[in-house]
């Protein structure tokens, strides 16, 4: 048997970030599930409610993609409390060919980190007006901090607001990337304000209850809804989905039983007879997308198994080209 390769996070950090590459293998990945044949089984869900936790288990197979990712991620939402992160967990990366096991990637999260945050990026370079230069973020953990600097990949952004439910926390998330952004960064205590005057809005958070509210979105804006991915967390108001002249999904079919649309089909306002466009169908052409710079836009995002496969080989590939990782005799 070939050897098992091991990373660890510092290398993996070290090769990996936050960067257009990253931003245009995670939108590629998208167009792949958009094109049929992307094998992407049903998320596998662990709800550890006793200790507000959470594993997922996720993965897919891209045709001709040489590997494929299985990752296990938890969400333990009270750690911060006790001085640990919130999110953990590893991806393991085998053959297409010959099912062997290549590598265990041990990122701790931080490979989920990067990829959801390119997918906003993704969703903002597909569906947000041109000019979009104005960004509200609900939150202000790593994942608000990550979608704003994938932003700035994408979009003009010129400045942002920052509200969480923490006021300490989001004036640091606020003065941290003032300084790495060079942009105008604000914290502020009036989430209808932050999100009536923006023009990218971006949900961040594990809520249980919605943050934001139809009554606060006007026209012309994208809203990137990506806290909600179980079954018991809402961001947005129901209402705001039937109010989108466009509503997306990253996969309609995960959407309907863990994301937005999950709460909005159980309050009527939605349905789940109904077919709406996926981002992978936007970016491969096949949906035109924002028509007009007048549309309200609401994306939902789940997180999907192949945006896992995809960061998973680049991060492999990236390491084995600089030579990191430790070889492991199975």
């Amino acid at each position: 048997m070939p050897n098992i390769k091991i990373v660890t996070e510092a290398e993996l950090r070290s090769h990996v970030g936050l960067d257009l590459d990253t931003v245009k293998c995670v939108e590629e990945a998208f167009a792949a599930l958009a094109g049929g044949e992307v094998v992407m089984p049903p998320i596998m869900s662990l709800d550890i409610k006793r200790y507000n936790g959470e594993v997922d288990v996720k993965t897919a197979y891209v045709p001709g993609v040489d590997s494929f990712a299985i990752k296990m991620s938890g969400g333990f939402f009270d750690n911060p409390k006790i001085g640990l992160p919130s999110l953990g967990g590893l991806m393991v990366l085998f053959s297409s060919k010959t099912g062997v096991l290549e590598a265990l990637l041990l990122d701790n999260g931080y490979l989920t980190d990067i990829r959801t945050a390119a997918a906003g990026a993704v969703v903002a370079k597909n569906l947000a007006r041109d000019n979009a230069n104005a960004v509200t973020l609900i939150g202000g953990g790593l994942q608000a901090r990550l979608q704003l600097e994938a932003l700035c990949l994408v979009r003009p952004v010129t400045a942002a607001k920052i509200w969480a439910r923490n006021c300490d926390q989001a004036e640091a998330a606020a003065r941290e990337l003032a300084e790495k952004l060079s942009i105008e960064v604000t914290a502020t205590t009036d989430a209808a304000e932050a999100v009536g005057t923006a023009d990218i809005v971006v949900t961040t958070t594990p809520a249980t209850q919605p943050l934001v509210k139809s009554d606060w979105l006007r026209p012309g804006q994208l809203v990137i809804a990506m806290g909600s991915d179980n079954t018991h967390k809402n961001e947005v108001e129901a209402a705001a989905l039937a109010k989108a002249d466009l509503f997306v999904c990253d996969r309609q079919s995960q959407c309907e039983r863990l994301g937005e649309l999950h709460h909005a089909i159980e309050a009527g306002v939605m349905s789940g007879e109904t077919d709406y466009p996926e981002l992978g169908q936007i970016v491969a052409g096949a949906h035109p997308g924002r028509s007009s710079d007048d549309q309200l836009i609401v994306c939902d995002l789940t997180g999907t198994g192949v945006q896992d496969t995809a960061i998973a080989t680049l991060a492999f590939a990236r390491c084995l080209h600089a030579g990191a990782g430790q070889d492991f005799d199975s």
